[in-house]
């Protein structure tokens, strides 16, 4: 795998793992695209450091149980802004 792959992979694993954010907010920080975080984080990082691939698969499991709680509270704000107009 080259270089700046694994740099990448680790740099955006330990992102992930100290902040607890999203695939897609990775995804802007770095400015790459989220499906490319995805594949990095569940496919290229355990083979490259197993321990964070523990830590920041723990992230994304619980950001995913409370993926339908972050998507009704987005729509209920963009409702809300609606309305004040």
């Amino acid at each position: 795998m080259w270089r700046e792959i694994e740099e990448r992979v680790r740099r955006c694993g330990e992102y992930v793992a100290e902040t607890g954010c999203t695939v897609r907010a990775c995804a802007e920080v770095f400015g790459i695209g989220k499906s490319t975080v995805h594949k990095d984080l569940t496919e290229r990082l355990p083979a490259i450091d197993p321990a964070l691939s523990v830590r920041v698969r723990a992230v994304l499991e619980k950001n995913l149980s409370e993926r339908h709680l972050r998507g009704g509270d987005a729509t209920r704000r963009k409702y809300e802004k609606r309305r004040r107009f």
